[in-house]
């Protein structure tokens, strides 16, 4: 059985109980190499995950009869990895353990309600900024090709620069920081970060 587990932002502590226990069981752990070093007791076999996603799944098809767990960032299911380990091993053959996603995290941290927000990602995707700009709360997961500058200067250009932007950079970890701009004055480079984007504060 393969099990696709979210391990939330950062680290162990904002795992679920049935999450810690999948990885504690698996013969078989796949996962990058921040999570992976998250478990060093573990003896079994083991895949380091990059971008290389059909050789993953080349690797993983001929072990489906041991007890495979895979370590995926934030929620698998929201613009991750579980996505295309559904599509390409089928539901009857996978288990997915939900975790907390960049932008919930994001959102208890800053004290933002998430009802009625927009949720998207431009991670490994082209952004429509006119769609983006059409919504008054979005919440988002960036990649370095498009990320709160790139998504600032789409918004300025089409008259939304004084709309909000919360900035959750390295969330969850030891230099996490949570930065409120209005778009018109995002100009630095941030590490690792989702986004929020709010008509009004």
């Amino acid at each position: 059985m393969l099990t696709v587990v979210g391990m939330g932002p950062s680290g162990l502590s904002l795992m679920t109980p049935a999450a810690l226990d999948a990885a504690e069981q698996a013969e078989v752990l796949v996962g990058g190499r921040r999570h992976l070093a998250q478990f060093p007791a573990f003896r079994g076999e083991q895949f380091v995950l990059g971008a290389d996603i059909p050789g993953l799944l080349a690797w993983i098809s001929p072990r489906l009869n041991k007890r495979i767990t895979l370590l995926a960032s934030g929620d698998p299911l929201f613009y991750g990895i579980g996505t295309r380990i559904l599509a390409h091993f089928g539901r009857e053959n996978v288990r997915i353990i939900p975790g907390i996603s960049a932008v919930q995290y994001l959102c208890a941290r800053a004290g933002i309600d998430m009802n009625e927000m927009w949720l998207t990602s431009s991670h490994g995707r082209r952004v429509c900024f006119d769609t983006l700009a059409s919504h008054s709360k979005v919440g988002m997961v960036t990649d370095a090709r498009c990320g709160p500058k790139e998504i600032a200067a789409g918004l300025v250009a089409r008259g939304k620069g004084e709309c909000w932007m919360v900035i959750g950079e390295n969330l969850a970890m030891d230099n996490e920081r949570i930065h409120w701009l209005p778009a018109s004055g995002v100009c630095a480079d941030y590490e690792m970060n989702a986004v929020v984007i709010l008509d009004e504060r």
